[in-house]
């Protein structure tokens, strides 16, 4: 594998790298790289053959957007590059980094129909661009009706502004709704879901998985390090400088587990069999995993970066998933349990049935 090894994302002829650059780190802010950071990291994306780029408007206030902008009109690559962004936090509130819209409005955030024009056309200012050729709406406010959100957006894919739309964070019966509707009225659905999935968080794969795959979207994992844990970098017995996992961010302290630590040494063993790094064989099995479109990884340094792009060349053995897997099984809940071969075999008189796409 390669990143020039092309995967469709979802039901769509929009075809990506496996592995997606996560620009969250460009920029100012507690995760930060500065502009020549970033452009060397752009860069050792691009020099590997990387296609996919993913930012937010509230990135480092959108700075993460006017830096990949200028990245992209500095090397000529729009025609090149699938371009993707993100709206629907507050800039006021974000738990990522203050954006230039908040201010206590509650219009410059959700997924309102004019909270979506106002975002799409900041990100496309800031962007230099007249399109994004992926739209994300970055998480689900609760609040809008779906029938609004796929309205609001099939109209901008209609008008030009965007050519595709998909959905980050949200319940998996949203995703669905959306696709469903999207389905029944022939316009512009969902084409991927973008959700927090590495070895150490698998919970997606009883509902969303299973809808990703019968709505016709890819999964685009984020966080598939989980924060750095899988890196292998901490102590287990001295957690106390815990960098991203320190303090408020997205990833909390949950890592630090008994069965974490537990997968992270049964990764270990893996890596080391492989002659890798335990990121790279972490990367590797999410590639792997089926469902999974196109991974996202982010960087500090060009170092790291080309680090984690090596895994594209990396392999697990049979016997090597099935360790990964077993070791990193999510308890088994409600909706899992429908589809266990036991019940199946109860069902089909006592045979076991693969369902199609499994």
């Amino acid at each position: 594998m390669s990143l020039t090894d092309y995967r469709a994302l979802g039901r769509s002829g929009l075809v990506v790298s496996p592995l997606a650059l996560g620009t969250m780190t460009f920029g100012p802010g507690p995760w930060g790289a500065d502009e020549a950071a970033s452009r060397e990291i752009f860069a050792a994306y691009r020099d590997a053959g990387g296609n996919f780029v993913d930012t937010a408007d509230i990135y480092s206030g959108g700075a993460s957007e006017e830096l990949v902008g200028t990245f992209i009109r500095e090397t000529g690559s729009r025609n090149e590059i699938v371009l993707a962004t993100k709206f629907g936090f507050n800039g006021s509130s974000s738990p990522l980094t203050a954006s230039q819209d908040g201010g206590g409005n509650p219009h410059a955030g959700g997924a309102g129909s004019k909270n979506i024009h106002r975002a799409l056309d900041g990100s496309l200012k800031r962007l230099g661009t007249d399109y994004v050729d992926l739209y994300w709406m970055h998480i689900w406010d609760g609040v809008t009706p779906v029938e609004e959100i796929v309205q609001t957006l099939g109209d901008l894919v209609r008008a030009g502004k965007i050519r595709h739309f998909a959905f980050s964070d949200m319940p998996a019966w949203v995703a669905m709704k959306a696709a469903t509707i999207a389905s029944e009225r022939r316009v512009p659905g969902p084409i991927a879901m973008q959700l927090e999935y590495s070895l150490v968080a698998r919970d997606v794969e009883a509902e969303h998985f299973p809808a990703a795959r019968e709505g016709g979207m890819g999964v685009m994992p984020w966080s598939p390090l989980a924060g750095g844990f899988l890196t292998g970098k901490y102590d287990r017995n001295d957690t106390a400088d815990t960098g991203r996992l320190s303090g408020a961010n997205p990833f909390g302290d949950s890592k630090f587990t008994d069965r974490n630590w537990v997968i992270l040494d049964t990764l270990r063993q893996v890596a080391a069999e492989l002659g890798c790094t335990p990121a790279q064989a972490a990367l590797a099995w999410t590639m792997s995993r089926p469902g999974v479109a196109s991974t996202l990884v982010g960087a500090r340094t060009a170092a790291q970066l080309t680090g984690n792009i090596a895994a594209a060349d990396i392999s697990l053995n049979g016997e090597q998933m099935r360790r990964l897997n077993d070791v990193s099984a999510p308890a088994p809940g409600f909706t899992s349990s429908l589809a266990s071969a036991a019940i199946r075999k109860m069902l089909y008189g006592g045979h076991q049935v693969t369902a199609w796409g499994e």
